[in-house]
C-alpha cells in the first residue's frame, strides 16, 4: 500500500501498523537478549511498553523529543517544568546530550535497574489504571433507601 494514496485516518492505520511491525521486531531482540532471560512476564512488559511508546509517538518518527515527552507527562496529570523534563531526558537516555529517545531507551529504562523519575510516574499510572475500574454510563438511580 502506498502511503501517499491514502489519507486521514487510513493513512494514520498505516503508520501505526508499521510501526507497531518495527516495535515488534525491536521487542524481539529483548526477548532473545540473555541480559532480561531472568526478567519475569518479559513479553507482556514489552507489549505494555511498546503500547505506551506508541501512545506518544504520534508520527512514527521513532523518537519522542522534549514536547512529546511534556505531553505524556501532562496527560498522566504530572505536568513538569522545563528543566524538570531536561532532567528525565538525560535520566533516560544515560546521561548523553540528546533531545529525543528511542523506544530502545525507552526499554532500557523501563527494563534498567535504575530508578528514572519518567518509569516511577508509568510504573504509578499502571497501577492506578489496574485499581480504578471506571464506571461507564450515567450514574445510577438514587433511592431513598441509599441516602445516609
Amino acid at each position: 500500500v502506498d502511503p501517499h494514496i491514502i489519507s486521514g485516518g487510513k493513512a494514520f492505520g498505516f503508520l501505526k501498523s508499521q510501526q507497531d511491525v518495527k516495535l515488534n521486531s525491536i521487542n524481539e531482540v529483548f526477548l532473545t537478549d540473555p541480559k532480561y532471560a531472568e526478567e519475569e512476564d518479559l513479553s507482556s512488559k514489552l507489549d505494555m511498553f511498546k503500547n505506551k511508546y506508541m501512545e506518544f509517538d504520534l508520527n512514527d518518527q521513532g523518537d519522542i523529543d522534549m514536547m512529546g515527552l511534556k505531553r505524556m507527562l501532562e496527560k498522566l496529570g504530572v505536568a513538569k517544568t522545563h528543566l524538570e523534563l531536561k532532567k528525565m531526558m538525560s535520566d533516560v537516555v544515560g546521561g548523553a546530550a540528546r533531545d529525543t529517545f528511542c523506544y530502545t531507551d525507552f526499554v532500557n529504562m523501563m527494563l534498567g535497574k535504575r530508578n528514572s523519575i519518567l518509569r516511577l510516574i508509568l510504573m504509578f499510572e499502571e497501577k492506578g489504571k489496574d485499581q480504578e475500574p471506571k464506571e461507564s454510563g450515567p450514574p445510577q438511580r438514587k433511592t431513598f433507601s441509599d441516602l445516609p
